[in-house]
């Protein structure tokens, strides 16, 4: 396996650039102020002389002006008044997915964490859903309800391998204040929640183990004989990392006896009062099958990648629409633009978490996503999987940015829906755009049609790195 390969595999769940990083020749690390790939002159000059549909670019920019809402302050503290107008366009929704376009700028997840608290004393919202395993969003949903753990260790040991970008302050300032509410709101509390199926903690198995032994009793060999040796005995990144390199016969059948724990599970008839343990335990069986199955295919493959993607963003939307069924809480559903959107702009991602849950929920899903003009981000880089700040400069001529930046109002949100017919057949059509992942320098160029990709829209002038805790 190349040193490439190496870095790539046990990233492949969260960066969007990585898995094209793959040849030495892309191998070496770019600081300072990279660049998306170039637009060509006739594709400026289009945009500049007839923007969409024979309309000029500035009635365009006229029309996004008209229409957007001016965004005060990405801060979580203060006054949340500036976001009535936001609370208006997501209307009754019960799943808000809010999206990123890096996987490390703090102005992003400071949003989040004030949108967040908006949602929660506004609109009754009371579930944060992150991109993250289904059992470490357990442990820190422990944490935010009944204090139980310290912080900083869930975090370190949590925020591993392909999640660590998520060990940073903002992150660690929101859990922070959802435990706060939760000591003033002991009868009302808010939750957290992961749904991603990229690791399935030691916790898990336990409590699938510690249900049958409870209840089914007389499952409870056959289940115990059927995980031996799976759970996880190591950190998580390490066992992660370790486990894709298990011959794919050996991930094949592991992912053979997660799946009939789970079928065993999900067959039984629970215990008279016993619902709500077994609609749980079915679940924990069912997460750790759905890690299985995703790490049983073969990650060095281009094909057996794309099967693996659209694997997991359908996973992750049926783990979302578990939580709002069996818990009835609305959700802000935290994850990359890509995932959050409706309109699949990357042949890796065949469809997206955004297009699962509005299959599923119709207008009970609303998508929002983030632009920005220029900025940095944390990365890990595509060579030698170091974490490090990186800066991007004011988005090209022709982008989306470049013109979006064009509107007086410098930070602000606009419903795409709703926007003058101007601006949302500008917003229709693809072009490049800042879409940044895990890892970086991503060499691809992205082409997004922004109005088919989400339904509203948060536009940044400019964001900063997020201030990361873990190891380099």
């Amino acid at each position: 396996m190349t040193r490439s390969k190496a870095v790539i595999i046990p990233s492949v769940l969260l960066s969007l650039g990585a898995m094209a990083v793959a040849t030495p020749a892309l191998a070496d690390s770019v600081q300072g102020s990279p660049q998306p790939a170039p637009v060509s002159a006739s594709t400026t000059t289009t945009a500049a002389r007839s923007a969409a549909s024979g309309q000029s670019l500035e009635s365009v920019v006229d029309a996004i002006e008209r229409s957007a809402r001016t965004l005060r302050s990405t801060n979580p503290e203060g006054s949340l008044r500036d976001l009535d107008a936001l609370g208006r366009m997501v209307g009754d929704a019960d799943v808000v997915g809010l999206g990123e376009a890096t996987h490390g700028s703090q102005d992003f997840f400071r949003m989040k964490h004030r949108l967040f608290r908006y949602l929660v004393e506004k609109k009754g919202f009371r579930t944060f859903s992150l991109e993250l395993p289904w059992s470490s969003g357990v442990r820190i949903d422990e944490y935010v309800r009944y204090g139980k753990g310290e912080l900083k260790d869930i975090a370190r040991e949590e925020f591993q391998g392909a999640y660590r970008i998520w060990n940073n302050q903002d992150y660690i300032d929101l859990i922070e204040w959802m435990r706060d509410h939760n000591r003033s709101h002991p009868k009302d509390p808010v939750r957290f929640m992961g749904n991603d199926m990229g690791y399935a903690g030691p916790e898990s198995y336990k409590r699938v183990t510690d249900y049958v032994a409870r209840e089914h009793p007389r499952l409870l060999e056959r289940v115990t004989e059927l995980y031996r040796g799976l759970a996880p005995a190591t950190d998580a990144g390490t066992y992660s990392e370790q486990y894709l390199q298990l011959p794919l016969a050996e991930r094949a059948e592991r992912s053979e006896r997660t799946r009939k724990v789970y079928e065993l599970l999900r067959d039984a008839r629970p215990a008279r009062g016993d619902r709500q343990a077994h609609l749980w335990a079915v679940q924990h069986a069912r997460t750790i099958h759905q890690m299985a199955e995703g790490y049983s295919l073969d990650v060095t493959d281009d094909a057996e990648v794309t099967k693996m993607m659209r694997m997991r963003d359908e996973v992750m939307a049926e783990n979302v629409a578990w939580w709002r069924k069996h818990t009835g809480d609305r959700i802000l559903l935290s994850a990359h633009n890509t995932h959050v959107s409706y309109d699949s702009f990357d042949e890796r991602y065949p469809k997206t978490q955004g297009a699962f849950l509005h299959d599923a929920l119709g207008k009970d899903y609303v998508s929002v996503g983030f632009s920005f003009h220029q900025g940095s981000f944390a990365a890990f880089g595509t060579d030698d999987n170091v974490m490090r700040t990186y800066r991007v400069g004011a988005a090209p001529a022709g982008s989306n940015e470049d013109t979006l930046d064009k509107v007086r109002q410098e930070d602000y949100i606009l419903d795409m829906r709703t926007a003058p017919n101007a601006a949302r057949a500008w917003l229709a059509k693809p072009r490049v755009t800042y879409n940044i992942g895990a890892g970086w320098p991503d060499p691809m160029t992205y082409k997004i049609g922004l109005g088919k990709a989400h339904d509203i829209l948060i536009h940044l002038n400019e964001v900063e790195a997020t201030e990361y805790l873990g190891t380099p």
